[in-house]
């Protein structure tokens, strides 16, 4: 395998536990399993155009959670996404849709196997993939038997401090793979812009004034900012800036989405539940500007290059916030952040985002507003 540039740091970065520094000389596509949420799928996306780059000859096969799948599948680089949904059935159904995810797994004849996470089902895929090379990280509490069934193990130092897209190459840097810029980027397909622009016209959305999407739910309640303040803020944007605003989310999220709205004084414009989470990427391009919470539509406006406000509480944004001067992280600033709890002691409440103003937001984001929204009113 020819390295690409490799970092100075590389041993303290990622120590090799078990295996040897030079892969086997093989061919045959390679296995990359990523069964964590949305999110992660999307920062997964600088290690596979690594991987690619690193071996141009060798096809790659993307195995993800069943909600991710769709994301993935307009990505270039990508040979076949393959996806685990745990939907609970029957047994005899459940027998029976494990037996294809098998076939299907095994038809692929991957001889490598890279597991990006520390879980054991990432692990059994890796098994029963048929990969004679398997390479994952060392999981602290998987020496009983899930560490065993691996070729490679990589323990990585130091991710506390490190952009979680980083994470994942980790785990191939003692191998000579490393990524200068560790930035995601998608792919937005003309099929998919096409759907985008059939969702505004069937939304009624006008086309004359800049987009700003906004995206103020998560799977976490911990990480939500108060609806009455998001409330504020996007008046406030409304009634400074000639534009339109569109709530984005989850169909379930279509009532929340809703009631957030319904306390505007301009009333935006409701899409959750519009789109699916492949045509989120197309939706999220077509934007001036995106403003959310600390969740996976953060990731994606970013990767799409539409600049981002990212409002954070108890999670860390060195981990999470994207890269790059186009990006703005928004937080209160306690002492106590971020502690990566969920919530002030366990409460999936947390006070950072709490008693974090409307005024606060708008202050620190003014200049970001003038860069995109006032520029591109000038430009129309």
């Amino acid at each position: 395998m020819a390295p690409s540039r490799m970092p100075l740091d590389e041993m303290e970065t990622a120590r090799l536990i078990k295996g040897t520094r030079d892969l086997p000389v093989e061919n045959g596509p390679i296995l990359i399993i990523q069964l964590g949420d949305i999110g992660d799928a999307v920062l997964t996306l600088p290690f596979v155009g690594a991987l690619s780059r690193a071996f141009p000859k060798r096809s790659l096969v993307l195995c993800v959670r069943e909600h991710a799948r769709e994301l993935l599948e307009d990505c270039p680089r990508v040979h076949r996404v393959l996806s685990v949904n745990k939907q609970k059935r029957k047994l005899k159904t459940e027998l029976a849709h494990q037996l294809r995810f098998l076939r299907d797994l095994r038809r692929n004849k991957c001889t490598m196997a890279i597991e990006l996470r520390t879980g054991t089902r990432g692990a059994m895929i890796a098994l029963l993939s048929g990969a004679h090379t398997r390479v994952a990280r060392y999981a602290n509490d998987g020496t009983l038997w899930r560490n065993r069934l691996f070729t490679h193990l990589v323990k990585p130092t130091r991710e506390y401090c490190q952009y979680a897209a980083q994470h994942n190459l980790n785990i191939m840097a003692p191998f000579g793979l490393f990524e200068e810029d560790p930035r995601p980027h998608i792919w937005v397909t003309k099929h998919r812009r096409r759907k985008a622009k059939a969702i505004f016209q069937k939304a009624r959305i006008p086309e004359d004034k800049p987009l700003v999407a906004v995206h103020p739910f998560s799977l976490w309640k911990y990480k939500e900012w108060p609806v009455s303040e998001m409330a504020s803020l996007l008046d406030r944007i409304q009634a400074e800036y000639r534009c339109n605003i569109i709530v984005t989310g989850a169909p379930d999220e279509r009532k929340p989405a809703g009631d957030l709205i319904d306390r505007c004084r301009y009333r935006p414009y409701n899409l959750a539940g519009e789109t699916s989470i492949g045509e989120l990427p197309a939706v999220l391009a077509a934007c001036t500007l995106f403003v959310g919470v600390d969740t996976a539509a953060l990731h994606i406006a970013a990767a799409v290059g539409t600049p981002t406000v990212g409002i954070f509480g108890p999670s860390s944004w060195t981990n999470w916030a994207p890269r790059g001067r186009n990006h703005l992280v928004v937080k209160k600033g306690l002492p106590c952040q971020p502690c990566s709890q969920k919530g002030c002691e366990g409460s999936e409440r947390s006070r950072c985002l709490k008693e974090l103003t409307a005024k606060e937001v708008y202050e620190v984001m003014e200049k970001i507003l003038n860069l995109t929204l006032a520029r591109e009113k000038d430009a129309r």
